[in-house]
């Protein structure tokens, strides 16, 4: 049986950390930032840790 290829858009917005975790950047501050006060804008800079169940299907989609 073949194996499982590397989802390369998910790799180049995913980490997933040491104890298992997956990282990723907020939605909502790729642009129109000017609509947005300053406290969202600092809660949405900070990375966020996903899911559990949606990184179980992110893992799978990454190989790990």
């Amino acid at each position: 049986m073949p194996k499982q290829k590397t989802h390369k858009g998910l790799k180049k917005r995913v980490k997933v950390t040491a104890s298992g975790k997956v990282k990723h950047k907020r939605p909502g501050c790729g642009h129109l930032m000017s609509g947005k006060n300053a406290k969202r804008k600092r809660r949405l800079n900070n990375p966020s840790v996903m899911t559990k169940t949606t990184a179980r299907t992110a893992k799978i989609q990454l190989g790990n």
